[in-house]
């Protein structure tokens, strides 16, 4: 597997190595051992898959104060995956960076603690997979309006299908500081 560090500290796109003939492919999708050699050494407790149809956009979500690191790769179909870096101590603090992630490439995006993460789907269908370094906690649920005028992101897409939740999430500027991450 070939790991790739980005700007923003923590986050790790990852290339697995696939393994492909006339019967079709294998690849590792997870190796305790071999992920901690790139600085993945969490343990992973839940693991979560979604099904969504083209145009659907899910996010910009978070928890705190049971925050959630994610491992996430397309199982199927391909999707754009955005997320923000919520740390205020992090030189990319409000910043975001988006990935195209695919069934085909089967690439993953490993997101720590801090991060507000959503994506959009651009083919027919995809399944997403998460794992997660803590389990789901409504009560610590959070979030960002995908379309916020700070953040200013680029989605791939002009009119998304959102869900109501989604719709009701506070703007980057009027999220609380007790919200956001050290």
């Amino acid at each position: 597997m070939e790991a790739i560090v980005t700007e923003f500290p923590g986050l790790i796109f990852i290339k697995p190595k696939i393994f492909g003939d006339r019967r079709g492919w294998f690849y590792e999708a997870w190796n305790k051992e071999r992920y901690a050699e790139i600085g993945i050494t969490y343990s992973f407790v839940q693991d979560n898959i979604s099904y969504s149809s083209r145009g659907v956009l899910r996010g910009l979500h978070y928890q705190k104060p049971y925050t959630q690191g994610k491992l996430v790769s397309v199982l199927q179909g391909q999707v754009w995956d955005v997320v923000v870096d919520l740390r205020r101590s992090s030189p990319t603090f409000g910043k975001w960076c988006g990935f195209t992630l695919t069934g085909e490439n089967k690439e993953q995006l490993f997101i720590p603690t801090g991060f507000a993460h959503g994506f959009c789907v651009l083919s027919e269908t995809a399944l997403f997979q998460y794992k997660c370094t803590d389990k789901y906690s409504p009560q610590s649920e959070h979030g960002i309006i995908w379309n916020d005028s700070t953040l200013n992101i680029t989605w791939p897409l002009a009119a998304p299908i959102i869900s109501d939740k989604d719709r009701l999430h506070p703007s980057f500027d009027e999220v609380g500081e007790s919200d956001l991450f050290d």
